[in-house]
């Protein structure tokens, strides 16, 4: 039977909250326990912890980081409390298992020890920001494979010409590559927006304790602290220039949301482009074709879906809904504290991890494995007679529509008619209609 280090304050929440929500990410609490060893080595350089409790906390720390604990936090994510409840159940386990390590009843206490010189209000939103930006790292490495092979596709298709479509109607002509460079770029902007999120929140509120005017926490053990979360966490974290706006404001959350949310908007809109252009086989559009990765239908014999498009669609509708919490949450801060901390703390690792899974799948299983059908590109075009645009410049609008016009009327291609009607030859047709 595994051991049971949580203590009455953890018992209490989950009374208090017995919801069937999921639980808290398991991020938030590997990063929450980076804290707690951080202080503890922090607080025993300032002379204020005895250096074998903070070696203890420390071991004990380092167990929860490693999964080996994972068994002891089962709080829900949804809890009231601005996230007391998940703080204590840290302290609780840190400081049941660094008095097992020591071998001492009650040797190590979750208050006077594990939270020595913190208050929920500086350890949970700075624990946020680290397991934000992890998860955000890969996130961005995710996002940048994406953007690599929609580019790859880019060139492999950079000379396939085919008809371009506004309003869902027949435009002017394009190339498969254009339209797979475009969707590079716009993701390649997407990266930026998150890219340009990391500065603030490498700025932390820890150290200002319970509403960030430092009560409890000394100058040392601050320069301390931060000295030991950089190395722990390889992240150049640093004190916000105001801890008490840190404390009370949660908008760097929001920023990161709505960054994630502006990918996962431009992500929807090339899933659904692929979905369109994949469409059919026959009754569709049928340019490209997706990988055929599962049975699509229980009663129609052969028939294959866009199944990782149609999931990249639902990541969007996730990130929306989560954005539009995050946001909410974030603005019911009253004075000098956030108190919203835990739905926005679970709703942001939940779009985080969700996007940066749903992305590689995508990347791997859907855009670096379709494939174009040619003729039906060439098809496309030719019928659509969306190379009259091309045209016009040369040979004027009234004659260019009346080409249009009989090329319509006697289902011909454009080039049929204007080559019968001795308007060009053939070589500058295919001249003038080279995109």
């Amino acid at each position: 039977m595994r051991a049971k280090y949580s203590g009455p304050e953890t018992a209490a929440a989950k009374r208090n909250f017995p919801f069937t929500t999921r639980s808290v990410h398991r991020e938030f609490i590997s990063s929450l326990a980076v804290i707690k060893k951080a202080a503890a080595l922090a607080n025993a350089a300032g002379g204020k912890l005895p250096s074998l409790v903070a070696r203890s906390i420390a071991r004990a720390a380092d167990e929860i980081i490693s999964g080996r604990l994972d068994h002891e936090f089962s709080l829900p994510a949804l809890q009231g409390g601005a996230g007391t409840s998940i703080n204590m159940n840290v302290n609780e386990v840190i400081a049941g298992r660094a008095t097992q390590i020591l071998k001492r009843k009650a040797a190590v206490h979750p208050n006077d020890h594990v939270n020595l010189s913190q208050s929920t209000n500086d350890v949970n939103p700075s624990a946020l920001r680290i397991a934000g930006l992890n998860l955000l790292g890969t996130v961005l490495l995710e996002s940048r494979g994406l953007a690599a092979a929609l580019a790859d596709k880019a060139k492999e298709y950079k000379d396939l010409r085919k008809l371009g479509r506004t309003h869902l109607q027949d435009a002017v002509p394009t190339t498969l590559g254009a339209e797979f460079a475009a969707y590079a770029a716009s993701v390649e902007r997407d990266i930026r927006r998150l890219e340009e999120v990391r500065p603030f929140l490498l700025e932390l509120n820890l150290g200002g304790t319970a509403i960030g005017n430092s009560l409890n926490a000394s100058p040392r053990y601050i320069r301390e602290v931060y000295k030991h979360l950089r190395s722990l966490t390889g992240l150049r974290v640093k004190p916000a220039p105001n801890l008490m706006a840190q404390t009370s404001s949660q908008t760097d959350f929001v920023m990161l949301s709505q960054s994630l949310t502006a990918l996962g908007i431009d992500l929807s809109r090339i899933a659904n482009d692929l979905r369109l252009l994949a469409s059919g086989p026959r009754g569709g559009l049928g340019e490209i074709e997706l990988s055929p990765l599962q049975s699509g239908s229980s009663i129609m014999p052969g028939k294959v879906n866009p199944v990782l498009p149609e999931a990249v669609n639902q990541l969007y509708f996730m990130l929306s809904g989560n954005n539009e919490t995050i946001q909410q949450a974030a603005q019911a801060a009253q004075l000098e504290l956030g108190v919203m901390g835990p739905i926005i703390a679970d709703r942001l690792l939940e779009s985080l991890t969700a996007t940066a899974e749903v992305v590689r799948q995508f990347t791997d299983k859907c855009v670096k494995t379709l494939r174009a059908n040619t003729q039906t590109c060439h098809r496309w075009l030719e019928a659509a007679n969306a190379l009259a645009t091309l045209l016009t410049p040369r040979l004027g609008y009234d004659a260019v529509s009346a080409a249009v016009k009989q090329a319509q009327a006697e289902g011909k291609t454009l080039r049929e008619v204007v080559l019968a009607r001795g308007l060009l030859m053939a070589r500058e047709f295919d001249s003038l209609t080279r995109v």
